[in-house]
């Protein structure tokens, strides 16, 4: 694991991925994990998914995540209820919970992801 140091990182600093089990144009960009800063209790990653992207049902047992969306709309699923999400809606997901997001829009979906701890483990 890298040094832990406080940063200042512009957005265009970070490449655009496409993590494991997000499909279609689904990118995230990984801002502050423990990949990029050695960190133990916080993943932040911003995300834009064009439409039809999305990320396969999954589950975390540890893990909490905010999703925040900043841009456009889509379907969000949590324990297999679906809701329509957009603009300044913002989604508590707790540990256990079955959950996916998907951009049934017109446009980019665009939302930040913060989960906590860093790892699931």
């Amino acid at each position: 694991m890298s040094e832990r140091k406080s940063f200042i990182r512009h957005l265009a600093e970070v490449s655009w991925q496409q993590y494991p089990g997000h499909f279609g144009s689904a990118l995230s960009k990984g801002l502050v994990t423990p990949e990029s800063a050695a960190t133990q209790h916080i993943d932040y990653r911003i995300s834009t998914y064009q439409p039809m992207a999305y990320v396969e049902r999954h589950v975390h047992n540890l893990q909490e995540q905010v999703y925040h969306i900043l841009e456009g709309e889509g379907m969000m699923e949590i324990d297999g209820e679906k809701s329509v999400v957009r603009k300044h809606d913002v989604i508590f997901i707790a540990p256990g919970t079955w959950h996916s997001i998907e951009n049934t829009g017109l446009g980019d979906l665009t939302f930040i992801v913060v989960t906590a701890p860093a790892r699931d483990e």
